[in-house]
């Protein structure tokens, strides 16, 4: 039977904040946990798929069993805000459930630090246009979503950041602008795109994958 340890309450409470939120994005999702490799203390990192077609993940302190699990939110909501305890069944696996790619194992490279006031207030300002553009299924149309808001340029690498990203940072709750002088961390590989915030973090390729053909 898979099973979650947790040992701190403050940690139990952040992972069931983290999934409440993508819960309440969709209804049906599903949260991948991974035991973080080659770390100094058992971590396990959560994953979900947002509807923006971007990823998020929150890490905290734990162990879980099979090191590679995919849940039902919903069941492991219940499981963190419910059951209670620190140690907990997560549910049954859902595996076949998760259709995402991770990013590999590889070394980020930082790209920039932006002011997390600056991000928010464009997040703000894309969820104000979303809601007078609403898409067919709920969700802002793909034209708004993939508009890309930033440029982001560091040393040898530049990045665009589209208005999906910061859908997600802002729907997933990442952000908050009210601590002073609070960044957000953007990294990137010759694959991936990660912006760190306060409470998460959200990825996304930077180029679409070519289809394959049969």
């Amino acid at each position: 039977m898979p099973e979650l340890s947790i040992p701190d309450a403050a940690d139990r409470e952040t992972l069931g904040a983290f999934v409440a939120r993508a819960v309440r994005l969709d209804g049906g999702t599903f949260v991948r946990l991974r035991q973080r490799p080659d770390s100094s203390v058992p971590v396990v990192e959560a994953w979900v798929s947002t509807p923006f077609e971007v990823l998020a993940t929150r890490a905290v302190a734990g162990e879980i069993s099979p090191p590679d699990l995919t849940v039902s939110g919903n069941e492991l909501l219940a499981a963190l805000t419910v059951a209670g305890g620190p140690v907990m069944d997560p549910g049954p696996a859902r595996d076949m459930m998760w259709h995402s790619e991770l990013p590999a194992s590889s070394r980020w490279q930082l790209v920039d630090e932006l002011p997390a006031t600056v991000i928010s207030d464009l997040a703000d300002k894309g969820v104000t246009l979303a809601k007078d553009n609403v898409g067919p299924h709920g969700t802002p149309p793909a034209s708004l979503m993939d508009q890309a808001v930033l440029t982001v340029t560091g040393e040898s690498v530049e990045v665009k950041v589209q208005m999906r990203c910061l859908f997600a940072l802002s729907g997933m709750g990442f952000l908050d602008a009210s601590v002073a002088d609070d960044v957000v961390r953007v990294t990137a590989t010759d694959s991936w795109l990660r912006i760190d915030a306060r409470y998460g973090a959200v990825l996304k390729r930077r180029h679409a994958l070519l289809p394959l053909l049969f």
